[in-house]
This record gives structure tokens, sequence and C-alpha cells, in this order.
């Protein structure tokens, strides 16, 4: 025949089981809840271009899953200098130095030409004809100053976990920064 225990010995171990049933439980949810609020404290990151690594190899124009990448020029009017012969906008050896389509470099014209003064030139991107293809950066970056330059306009983006524009990029160019300063500006180099 089984021996039977006392009552307070099974309450107390009923009661010990309890509480530590109850305190893992209490314990869960506060490790649950503290990793909620980190997330919300997180702050969101969006996708860029550093404009030091990219090597303006054309993959943004044609890796973005928009239909129009994501990705325009832009250009830094304080690096520029207004240059008669501006390797960004004509190419390498043009036949004239105006703005006739074969003169240019920018496949679908979206760079605007404008006399200031002679022999000053003001370069301007029109963003909705530009394609992202990058191929005014590279002659800027060849032969001229650097002002032209490939970023994300978040306006556009739709800041996919996994861009496949970072995937394809040759150089790591592409790299999370925060929403709240989204934008990587070139800066103007001093010489001397």
């Amino acid at each position: 025949m089984a021996e039977s225990k006392p009552a307070s010995e099974v309450n107390r171990r009923g009661f010990m089981a309890d509480g530590l049933r109850v305190a893992g439980a209490v314990g869960l949810a506060g490790f649950a809840g503290f990793l909620a609020g980190r997330r919300g404290d997180a702050e969101e990151m969006v996708w860029q271009i550093d404009p030091d690594k990219c090597i303006a190899c054309g993959n943004c124009a044609t890796h973005c899953v928009l239909d129009e990448s994501a990705v325009k020029c832009v250009h830094s009017f304080p690096m520029c200098g207004y240059c008669e012969l501006c390797t960004g906008y004509f190419e390498p050896s043009p036949i004239a130095l105006n703005t006739g389509a074969e003169n240019q470099l920018c496949p679908t014209g979206a760079i605007q030409r404008k006399l200031i003064e002679e022999p000053y030139h003001e370069y301007t991107i029109d963003e909705p004809l530009c394609i992202g293809c990058g191929k005014c950066v590279k002659g800027c970056n060849a032969f001229g100053n650097g002002s032209l330059y490939l970023q994300v306009r978040h306006d556009r983006c739709k800041n996919c976990n996994q861009c496949q524009i970072a995937v394809a990029c040759p150089s790591e160019a592409l790299v999370r920064v925060p929403a709240s300063d989204p934008y990587l500006l070139k800066p103007r180099k001093l010489t001397g």
C-alpha cells in the first residue's frame, strides 16, 4: 500500500510549482516587452549610395525593382567648375560644344546646359528624364571634379529589405543610413 504524504507538504510543492510557472511567465512577458520596446526605439534605416564608393557601373538603371529606377543623378553646384567642356555632359570627343544630341553623353537628355557668361555654363538635372545610368557620373569623375553623383530618391524608393541594386553593386556602394538623414552628400574637396 502506498504511503500518503501530509497535506502541508503537497500544498508547499504545489505552491512552489505554481510560483515558478508565474515567475517564468512574467519573465517571458517582460523580455518580450523589452524586445518590442527596442524595436520601437530603433531608427528606421533606408538605402543610399555612398558617392565615394560608387563606380557608376550602370546597375542602378537596370537592377531596381521599379520600372524607372529610384536612383537619380544629383549635382553639387559648390563643387562644379561650370566648365564649357563638361565631361559629364559631353561625349569625350564631341563634334561641337553645343547642346546637339550627337554631342551629349546622357542617353535621355536629362542634363540641361545653360550659358551663364562666357565661358561658364550651368548644368542641371531634369530628374524625371534621368534613368540613373551613371554615364554622366563616370565622365565627371574621370575628367572633371566629381560634382555629378548618384543618390537614391526616397520619394520613389520602396526601401526593399534586400535591395536588388545593392545585391548587384560591384563596389558595395549601397549602404543603410538613418531615415532622418537619408542623403550622403559629396563634400567639396579642398586643395592646397
